[in-house]
């Protein structure tokens, strides 16, 4: 069996449309995840018309993804950090405060679509941050960086059922281990940015962590769990998080790079994080919200 989910923002999804939906593709009973937010139903088959009405129902700001019934409550959560737990690219915004930020952020752009090497672009971008001091991280993260809507209650609810929770980002180590800590991430991996005398040397210690070594952590942190890849659920939104995507049992595209969107599984545009509840089943009832975390 088949499980359609319908997710909108709370209060966006219409009855109707996912009534109409359901009747459509033969589906068994409407189950109300949230109501005017989240629903599902099971089938047998995906429909001839599934692309078409995912499509239909982006320009009506609805999210649909279908997916195997069984096993969709996931014992891992495998997630990037930039533009996924964090509404920001750390990169960009250290790039702001050394006055090279159009520049950094163009980069950042075609290197997240898949256009440029990361590995090159990461080093690049390094490259022009070279000088400026370390105290400006704090201050970034204290006035530049904010946590992605639904981040904290995906990981409350997830950590309260027994998922292990893993941050694995092509950022900075610098950015990861607060954002760990205020979300609750049991490990994290990310690059290691140098500095010298209290200033950035425009370099990253080696080896760099990029798509492979995400797909790396997947099955390095399985296998000291005793889990499998399809245990594991995975978001990502750049072309450096595809592979881990592709190799997860679940993988997410959460406001993704249309590259990135062509080739995950399944989509997120509209929802926040908690859609990656509604995913996994998970009613607006059984989710645990934890108090406001803080980055310090």
């Amino acid at each position: 069996m088949l499980t359609a989910t319908l997710i909108a923002s709370p209060g966006l999804l219409d009855p109707a449309l996912a009534e109409s939906l359901r009747n459509a593709w033969g589906g068994g009973d409407l189950v109300w995840l949230a109501p005017d937010e989240a629903a599902e139903f099971e089938m047998e088959t995906i429909p001839d018309t599934a692309e078409t009405s995912w499509t239909a129902l982006q320009g009506q700001s609805v999210d649909l993804a279908i997916q195997p019934s069984g096993g969709r409550r996931k014992a891992m959560l495998l997630a990037d950090m930039d533009s996924t737990m964090i509404q920001q690219e750390c990169i960009d915004e250290l790039a702001v405060v050394a006055g090279v930020g159009a520049q950094v952020k163009e980069i950042t752009a075609r290197a997240m679509n898949g256009e440029l090497d990361f590995e090159g672009a990461l080093l690049e971008r390094v490259a022009l941050l070279k000088g400026l001091p370390v105290s400006v991280i704090a201050e970034v993260l204290r006035n530049r960086i904010s946590l992605m809507p639904g981040g904290p209650t995906l990981l409350a609810t997830m950590t309260a059922s027994g998922a292990h929770t893993a941050l694995v980002s092509g950022g900075f180590t610098a950015f990861t281990a607060p954002v760990a800590q205020a979300l609750g991430f049991q490990t994290h991996r990310a690059n290691t940015l140098l500095a010298t005398n209290g200033h950035l040397t425009g370099d990253v210690a080696r080896p760099i962590l990029g798509r492979e070594a995400k797909i790396a952590a997947l099955k390095e942190i399985t296998a000291d769990l005793g889990l499998s890849e399809t245990d594991v659920l995975a978001v990502g939104d750049g072309a450096n998080d595809l592979g881990m995507l592709q190799l997860a049992g679940t993988g997410v595209a959460l406001h993704a790079k249309p590259s990135v969107q062509a080739q995950a599984k399944l989509r997120i545009n509209h929802g926040d994080l908690t859609a990656l509840l509604y995913l996994q089943g998970y009613s607006r009832e059984a989710f645990v919200t934890p108090e406001d975390p803080v980055l310090a």
